[in-house]
C-alpha cells in the first residue's frame, strides 16, 4: 500500500475499529478521524469520509472530485465533516486545557491542491511548533492568509454565492494555488519576513510561548476573580441581610 492511497485503505474498511488506536481517535457511520501521521502542529487531526452509498472512493478522491457531484450532495457532505471536526476541535480543547492549562486557536479546513488521495479535513492547532514541521511548502501548505489552506467556512460560503463565483472558486487549479508553497516565508502572526525554516521554527516557538505565558496569566486572573466574588457571596451568606432597627 503506497503512502498516497493510505487515507483511501482507511476510509474502506467496513469496521474501523480494526485501526491501531495510535491511527483512530473516533468513528461515526459516515466518517472517520485519525491522528495525523506526520503532525504540523502540537494538535493535529484528519476527518475522512468513509466510502458508503451513496459516495464512491473515486467521487470521495479530493474536494475537486466532490465538486462534480451534486452541488446540494457535495454541501451535505462537507457539513456532515463540519459536525464531526467539531467535535474533534471539543476533544482537542479539553486536551488542551489538561495538558498545559488554557485553550488556543483551531483551524479546520483542505488543502487546495492535497498530496494525498481520499478527501481530508485538517483540524490542527495554530501554533505549527512541530518536529514534523520542515520545509517551506509545509509551512506554506497552512499558513492561514496565503490561500492554499481553504478554511472550512469559507469553502462552505462558496455554496450561497453567485453561481459564477462558485463555478470559479471550485477550480482549484495547479496553476493557481501549487505556486503558494514557494511564497517567502513570514510568520502569520506577526508578519514578519523570516530566512528560512530553523529561523521560522525557532520565531514561531518564541510566539507560542509569548501566547501561553499571556494565556495562563489571564486564566489566572480570571481564577482569582471568581474566587474573590465566591468568598464575599460566602461571607454575605454568613452575615446574613442587615437587620432594621
Amino acid at each position: 500500500m503506497s503512502s498516497l492511497t493510505i487515507l483511501r485503505s482507511y476510509a474502506q474498511k467496513s469496521n474501523p475499529d480494526s485501526l491501531p488506536s495510535s491511527v483512530l481517535l473516533s468513528h461515526s457511520d459516515t466518517s472517520l478521524t485519525i491522528f495525523d501521521a506526520y503532525p504540523k502542529s502540537i494538535f493535529h487531526f484528519l476527518i475522512l469520509p468513509r466510502v458508503k452509498a451513496p459516495w464512491t472512493a473515486n467521487e470521495l478522491t479530493g474536494l475537486s472530485s466532490v465538486f462534480k457531484c451534486d452541488k446540494a450532495r457535495a454541501k451535505e457532505l462537507l457539513l456532515s465533516l463540519k459536525d464531526e471536526a467539531d467535535s474533534a476541535r471539543k476533544t482537542i480543547q479539553d486536551e488542551m486545557q489538561k495538558r498545559y492549562g488554557f485553550k488556543w486557536d483551531i483551524w479546520i479546513g483542505f488543502h487546495a491542491i492535497p498530496s494525498m488521495e481520499h478527501l481530508h479535513l485538517h483540524v490542527i492547532s495554530n501554533d505549527l511548533c512541530s518536529p514534523r514541521m520542515k520545509l517551506k511548502k509545509h509551512y506554506n501548505s497552512f499558513h492561514p492568509k496565503l490561500g492554499f489552506f481553504l478554511h472550512l467556512n469559507d469553502v462552505l460560503s462558496w455554496f450561497d454565492a453567485e453561481p459564477s463565483y462558485f463555478e470559479t472558486a471550485i477550480q482549484l487549479k495547479k496553476a493557481k494555488y501549487e505556486p503558494l508553497l514557494k511564497e517567502p516565508l513570514s510568520c502569520w502572526r506577526c508578519g514578519r519576513d523570516i530566512a528560512n525554516m530553523p529561523t521560522l521554527k525557532s520565531h514561531l516557538q518564541v510566539e507560542w510561548d509569548d501566547e501561553a505565558r499571556k494565556e495562563k496569566a489571564r486564566v489566572e486572573r480570571k481564577r482569582k476573580r471568581e474566587e474573590d466574588a465566591n468568598r464575599i457571596d460566602t461571607q454575605n451568606t454568613l452575615i446574613g441581610p442587615p437587620t432594621k432597627k
